[in-house]
């Protein structure tokens, strides 16, 4: 197994591959100066007996560096490339490594009962208020908020929007027949007399303009009387129609049960009722409704909604002094300020947070589980191994250097206690 080179690793990595080196040569200098140290005390322990006790340090060193060097390498590779069972354990059970931590997440962590006891000791509307309280937190949620509503507009197909809010159109406000409740709305408004008003705003509005507009009535029925008729008849019939359309409107608008108030009364009474049981006057209605709202028409207007609408909310999403994002803000600071004061309030938002985190831990921990599981299938066994082995290796080498200075000293005891018994 090569390892990456040293351009690929990320620079905390390369300082772990560094300080691994490091304990892997002090782990190694410390065999080979038990090594060193056998040697020369077993060539001279004939002439020295003392040196005895210092060759069997040397040796029990020797061996528990040895037997700590082949477990620590046996977790990561074959040591000296021999496949010897129950070495390279990493990367031959990588994939049961994998489901076992996934596992051990599942069952130890991923429990109802864990995530409720950790959420009901955390204040975790409180805390969000305090935060969301902050005009700045506040304009940073509602600048991301704005980016991702952004992006799913910009994503939406205009055409697919476009037929949805034809479809839309056509099964809400095409199809439905207007007639009916158009005719029980109407009637509503004549029962109740809410009409008068209207009635009321056209005769003034009518008065107002002939006040102002005398001169149009000249000519407007002399130029059809005969032209042997003398001018000053003409001015005479064109005042008299002036001054009678003058007496109608004054006379409308003074009495409340005038001919014409009446009529209009009546014509609305039956209008409301034609639209509600006639069907000649809901057909004709209906016809009506269609040709000012066919295919082609409905589809155009669809399709400038959606521009219109589109273009405005982008622009008022991009723009941080829009007045969209600046209510936006101002309601998360005043949402952040209720969730801080209003004991209530949090404890109907930690309740709904907390029951909707144990809902969803019990019914999705396996699938969450899975993803350690099938993230650690995906790698490559040479680079799992090699970043485990950055990660621990170095704590790993601490166990040779130990293993030797362990085995130095049981070296030197049992000697010492077998020299003492047995002489």
């Amino acid at each position: 197994m090569s390892p990456t080179p040293t351009h690929l690793l990320s620079p905390a990595d390369q300082e772990r591959r560094r300080a691994l080196r490091r304990m892997k040569g002090v782990a190694l200098g410390a065999l080979l100066f038990m090594a060193a140290l056998f040697a020369v005390s077993f060539a001279f322990q004939q002439e020295v007996p003392a040196l005895a006790y210092l060759r069997a340090a040397g040796e029990g060193g020797m061996v528990g560096a040895l037997a700590d060097w082949f477990a620590v390498t046996a977790l990561f590779r074959h040591p000296l490339g021999i496949p010897i069972p129950h070495t390279a354990i990493i990367p031959s059970r990588k994939d049961e490594i994998g489901r076992t931590l996934g596992e051990f997440v599942e069952t130890e962590f991923l429990r109802g009962d864990v995530v409720r006891t950790k959420l009901v000791e955390t204040p975790i509307a409180a805390r969000l208020g305090e935060w969301l309280s902050a005009p700045a937190h506040a304009e940073r949620v509602a600048a991301e908020a704005s980016v991702m509503a952004s992006s799913v507009l910009q994503a939406l197909s205009d055409d697919d929007v476009r037929d949805v809010i034809e479809e839309l159109a056509r099964e809400h406000l095409i199809a439905p027949e207007w007639g009916p409740p158009l005719g029980e709305w109407l009637q509503r408004i004549v029962d109740a007399g809410a009409h008068r008003g209207a009635v009321d705003l056209a005769a003034d509005s009518v008065a107002t303009w002939l006040a102002a507009n005398h001169r149009a009535f000249t000519g407007l029925v002399s130029r059809r009387l005969p032209s042997w008729v003398p001018s000053v008849a003409h001015r005479f019939v064109d005042d008299t129609v002036y001054n009678e359309a003058v007496k109608f409107v004054g006379a409308v608008q003074r009495d409340p049960r005038h001919p014409a108030r009446l009529a209009i009364d009546g014509y609305l009474e039956r209008l409301a009722a034609n639209l509600q049981h006639d069907p000649a006057t809901i057909g004709r209605f209906e016809d009506a409704k269609l040709a000012v709202f066919d295919s082609p028409r409905v589809r155009d207007l669809a399709a400038e909604a959606w521009a219109t609408a589109k273009a405005g909310l982008l622009r008022s999403l991009a723009d941080s002094d829009s007045g969209l994002r600046r209510r936006a803000v101002e309601a998360l600071v005043e949402i952040g300020q209720r969730l801080t004061t209003d004991a209530a309030l949090q404890r109907r938002v930690d309740t709904w947070v907390t029951d909707t985190a144990v809902f969803l831990v019990d019914r999705y921990r396996h699938d969450i589980a899975s993803i350690i599981t099938d993230t650690v299938e995906r790698w490559d066994p040479a680079e799992t191994t090699e970043k485990i082995e950055l990660m621990v290796g170095r704590d790993l080498q601490y166990i040779r250097l130990n293993g030797t200075i362990v085995g130095a000293l049981a070296g030197v005891a049992i000697f010492t206690v077998a020299h003492a018994l047995l002489g």
